[in-house]
């Protein structure tokens, strides 16, 4: 279940099994109280007693395949106020958080082989949702249960198209600002690897995707969307720079003071780094999803795992293959998925701390907020995928279908 203590509490929200919150400011605000003793005797001694734990479950744990989650959603979205009396990391435990979160990532991967784990997750409305609860569990369900091999072949013509390119241009439409150009890792042999994995609801539900691990040299551009939930929490405007796909700069306009805006985007997307890389960058299909959201009104009430369907969407942290870099994965096609490192996961050979960033945080541009997403090829030339939201490549049509104004 999840932590009541400070001494194990998530500052990234509530783990396991929980209910609704009753008082989600609450959360907020007391969701970093093991400032009051975070020190670097503490961690040591956190993590010593987890090693030791591990070593008393360390049979269970040799055999852990993963979850298989069943999440909900709906409840009234949520913007948290800035109480100036709550409790914050300084400098100083900000470094000491993304150590221990560091080794303790170390420590579960010596007892749970992350090449023989995975996951699967799910998700359905609960009745604080609406007055429409029961139709929207129905149309829910109908979204997970979408015809995947419908998707396979649709989402391999977009993947045939990509593997052409050196670059991905995407560019937002009206006010959402997003202008970003991201390099694509370089294929060896295209008539036997692909760069981009064709995702058919068979770990994340439902069906919808095609992502990659971008080259970050050469990822360069503004990220913008006007209005997004991550993690339960609202940001208003949220716009993050990359620079050879590091984030070099970031903001949002969730609060009049600026400085407040950095450290809720420093707390709550960059989890205390100076940095992060841009993990993933994927192209979602489920214009299904996303049209029923928009006719219930509850594009802000959808959780990741739905949402991230729902447009093209880009992780900022580690890739979807951390810790498994090296495992053989292929498409239903038969080709092999060989973009699955970056330029920061490969460091794992030489130093781990610098390889990976324990988090993976997913923001999706909504289809209304697209204007264009295109493959630049190494000769210039140019594949259009979507324009002014609407699917154009050929062999993609039938995801229009879906939308009505």
């Amino acid at each position: 279940r999840n932590a009541v203590s400070a001494m194990h509490r998530n500052p990234k929200g509530r783990v396991g099994y929980v209910s609704t919150s009753p008082n989600r400011q609450y959360d907020y605000d007391h969701r970093y109280d093991m400032a009051a003793f975070f020190d670097k005797a503490f961690i040591d001694r956190k993590l010593q007693n987890l090693k030791a734990a591990y070593e008393d479950y360390k049979e269970p744990a040799s055999v852990y395949g993963g979850p298989a989650v069943i999440m909900t959603f709906g409840e009234v979205p949520f913007t948290p106020e800035d109480k100036e009396n709550a409790y914050r990391f300084n400098d100083k435990q900000q470094k000491l958080y993304v150590e221990y979160a560091s080794e303790s990532g170390k420590i579960t991967n010596q007892y749970i082989n992350p090449l023989e784990r995975s996951f699967t997750a799910i998700a359905y409305p609960v009745p604080e949702i609406g007055e429409n609860f029961e139709e929207i569990f129905d149309e829910i369900v109908k979204v997970n249960t979408l015809d995947k091999h419908m998707y396979h072949e649709i989402q391999q013509s977009l993947i045939d198209a990509l593997d052409q390119g050196e670059y991905v241009h995407i560019l937002g439409k009206g006010d959402n600002k997003t202008d970003l150009m991201v390099a694509l890792a370089p294929l060896t042999d295209p008539s036997k690897e692909t760069l981009f994995e064709n995702c058919l609801a068979d770990v994340n539900i439902p069906v919808g995707e095609v992502f990659t691990s971008p080259k970050l040299i050469g990822t360069n551009g503004v990220l913008h969307v006007t209005g997004v939930y991550l993690n339960e929490l609202f940001y208003k405007n949220l716009e993050i720079h990359f620079k050879d796909g590091m984030i070099s700069e970031y903001t949002c306009t969730n609060f009049e003071e600026e400085e407040k805006n950095l450290a809720f985007l420093r707390e709550n997307v960059l989890f205390h780094h100076d940095t992060l890389p841009l993990g993933e960058f994927a192209i979602g299909t489920n214009t299904t999803a996303y049209q029923m959201a928009k006719d219930y009104g509850i594009e802000a009430k959808l959780p990741i795992l739905i949402a991230e369907k729902m447009g093209p969407h880009f992780a900022v942290g580690d890739t979807c293959y951390s810790h498994a870099e090296d495992k053989a994965l292929y498409n239903p096609n038969g080709k092999q998925i060989v973009a699955k490192d970056n330029e920061c996961s490969l460091l794992r050979h030489e130093d781990e701390s610098k390889a990976y960033f324990n988090c993976h945080t997913d923001i999706t541009i909504p289809y209304n907020e697209l204007g264009l997403i295109e493959v630049v090829k190494e000769d210039g030339t140019k594949i259009a995928l979507i324009e002014d939201g609407r699917f154009v490549l050929p062999g993609t049509e039938e995801l229009n279908k879906a939308f009505h104004e």
